[in-house]
């Protein structure tokens, strides 16, 4: 099954937990504490894998997590990092945040990776707590949690030259013919109902990738047929051939399906307009080809180029062919990636934001959310500790200006609190 969009859930991996020790070995004196650090979690990675050409696998498995990172040890040893998770998908993938349609990578290169869901960093164990004043702490940072989100995946085929035109034209047709596809074509509209890629070679060390878009109607840009879905896969090529039914054996006009074909092309992306294209005068071999052929010339001969092809038995395909990988070798190189790996957008926001929704004060903010993620709230000392951190940042005053009372109802994160004077 061809499948191009799909939605998935990612979660990196969250950090260890810090653990508390302390040594006690016979010949060690006043060991001191001995709790080391809980390890990275794994992050989530795309994968650009040249072998794959649809985004079928996440159809059936939508919510993917990184390993955790292992909890810290006594003897100061800390915890191993978590595994990355990386998961592959095929060239040409665009990669959006879906609840802000943020563009977060664009994997063109085989190889190329893209971080999605970055690890938490484990928690620090009590050895790091340790100071002249507090010689034997007994607290530890829980693991951060690792970064999570939704993601839109979109595939935009990649290929040098895409074929578009009505129904039964012949663009499965044709791609058969001058590569080793093969599409399914038969003599009914739409019988091709998934784009089909070929390698057209063009003599020693010369080929290209061709695309067979499914047939464009009139109103494809809105939903019409199958154009709408399909029409992502244009904005890739680096040119188009407009493959008509010259003979007008559908009962259309050749021309008119050209007017209505570049419209809709235009309608969906302007740029597409500007593309350069060739046209591909199909079915020369049926009764009425030549009269339409020289009104054609006669219409559209000083704009495009025009090649008269049968592509039932290949005649004209050749110089056809031989004009594209020209065409190809003249245009300029195709533009890098739009990203790489995730762009990282330095905004200056808050240390914290506080709101009151339906009785309860909601503090949010990414710094003083990771402090309480990452306190054991069941112990005394790590309380003690958030508590100073949450008087040091002024959230203390900021509740009172909001009008808190004691008894009220503060949620920090995902967890609750009862403030208390």
């Amino acid at each position: 099954m061809f499948y191009d969009t799909a939605k998935i859930y990612v979660r990196g991996g969250d950090g260890g937990n810090g653990c508390v020790a302390f040594r006690r070995e016979k010949y060690v004196p006043e060991g001191g504490p001995a709790g080391g650090d809980g390890g990275r979690g794994g992050n989530v990675i795309l994968k650009v894998d040249p072998g794959l050409r649809t985004l079928v696998d996440f159809r059936y498995q939508r919510h993917y997590k990184a390993e955790r990172g292992q909890h810290g040890m006594g003897k100061n040893m800390h915890g191993r990092q978590g595994e990355d998770l990386i998961l592959r998908v095929p060239p040409g993938t665009v990669v959006r945040d879906a609840a802000t349609g943020e563009v977060i990578a664009d994997l063109v290169y085989p190889g190329q990776e893209a971080v999605v869901a970055r690890g938490g960093r484990g928690g620090r164990g009590n050895a790091r707590f340790a100071t002249a004043v507090n010689r034997a702490p007994r607290l530890a940072e829980k693991g951060e949690p690792g970064e999570e989100r939704w993601l839109e995946l979109e595939l935009k085929l990649l290929a040098d030259v895409g074929l578009v035109g009505f129904p039964n034209a012949g663009k499965s047709t044709l791609i058969a013919r001058v590569s080793a596809a093969r599409p399914k074509i038969a003599s009914y509209p739409f019988t091709t109902l998934v784009p089909n890629l070929g390698v057209v070679r063009v003599g020693e060390g010369r080929s290209f990738v061709m695309a067979d878009i499914p047939g464009l109607i009139e109103g494809a840009h809105a939903g019409a047929g199958l154009g709408h879905h399909f029409l992502r896969h244009t904005q890739r090529t680096r040119v188009l051939v407009h493959v008509l039914d010259i003979a007008g054996s559908e009962g259309r006009d050749p021309l008119q399906d050209f007017e209505i074909v570049n419209r809709e092309l235009a309608l969906y992306d302007p740029d597409l307009a500007a593309r350069p294209m060739v046209v591909a005068a199909n079915k020369m071999d049926l009764t009425g080809a030549a009269e339409n052929l020289e009104r054609l010339r006669g219409a559209l001969g000083d704009r495009y180029e025009i090649f008269p092809i049968s592509a039932l038995d290949g005649e004209g395909t050749a110089p056809l062919i031989y004009r594209l990988a020209d065409l190809l070798d003249q245009l300029p190189a195709p533009e890098p990636a739009v990203e790489e790996r995730v762009r990282v957008t330095r905004v200056e926001e808050p240390r914290f934001t506080v709101s009151r929704r339906d009785g309860v004060f909601v503090v949010e903010g990414r710094e003083i959310e990771r402090h309480v993620a990452m306190t054991d709230l069941e112990n005394e000392e790590a309380v003690e500790r958030l508590q100073r951190i949450i008087s040091r940042m002024g959230l203390e005053e900021a509740l009172k200006e909001a009008g808190v009372r004691e008894g009220d109802t503060v949620r920090i994160g995902k967890f609750e609190f009862t403030y208390m004077e």
